[in-house]
């Protein structure tokens, strides 16, 4: 099993331990089976965004610590040059570059995405997952087909999307060739306004 999805599975259950957290609670936190869970925690199974999301969620980090065992420090701002974000290869070839991983306390997670184009994938249904909080998308280049729940859309370059993450949604590259699209993960109000009232 490749290194880095040993480490990051480490700290999940490290994190864990610290926080008295079952393997239970933390299965239902990701919304997989335990089995599944105790999979990804053993360093068995590669891990997709979502459930890398919801595990940095439950263990209340910043899923940069996660992915990298360090601690985002910038709090004014924070610049990634072009081809330095921070490379999170997950999901059947996606590509997610973090582009605002050095800075703390953030209320979104900004990536930069490519998304392989499968021609076996263009007549299933695109698999849905959910996660806390609100997402928008803008396509650089490429097609974009996205399922929202029971609606599929075709989105083109310099389209955008914006939606309720916590209902399914999914998306597969379009069109031939992969898609490039600008991704902003952004948690709950109601998120924000608990991590203010306990800092």
């Amino acid at each position: 099993m490749e290194t880095r999805i040993v480490e990051i599975a480490e700290r999940i259950k490290g994190l864990r331990e610290m926080m008295d957290i079952t393997p239970e609670e933390m299965a239902e936190a990701a919304g997989v089976e335990l089995e599944e869970y105790l999979k990804h925690e053993n360093g068995e199974q590669d891990f997709g965004f979502t459930f890398l999301y919801k595990c940095a969620d439950k263990l209340d980090v910043d899923i940069v610590e996660l992915l990298t065992g360090e601690n985002p420090r910038l709090s004014f701002y924070s610049i990634v040059r072009k081809g330095e974000g921070l490379d999170i290869k997950r999901r059947a070839g996606f590509k997610y570059e973090h582009l605002n991983y050095r800075f703390k306390n953030k209320i979104a997670e900004t990536f930069l995405v490519t998304a392989p184009y499968f021609e076996e994938e263009q007549d299933q249904p695109i698999p849905l997952s959910t996660h806390s909080g609100q997402e928008f998308d803008f396509i650089i280049s490429g097609q974009l087909k996205t399922r929202m729940e029971d609606h599929v859309e075709i989105l083109k370059p310099g389209d955008a999307i914006y939606y309720d993450s916590g209902r399914g949604h999914g998306m597969i590259a379009a069109g031939g060739e992969p898609c490039t699209f600008l991704a902003i993960v952004m948690r709950r109000v109601e998120e924000e306004a608990e991590d203010h009232e306990n800092a």
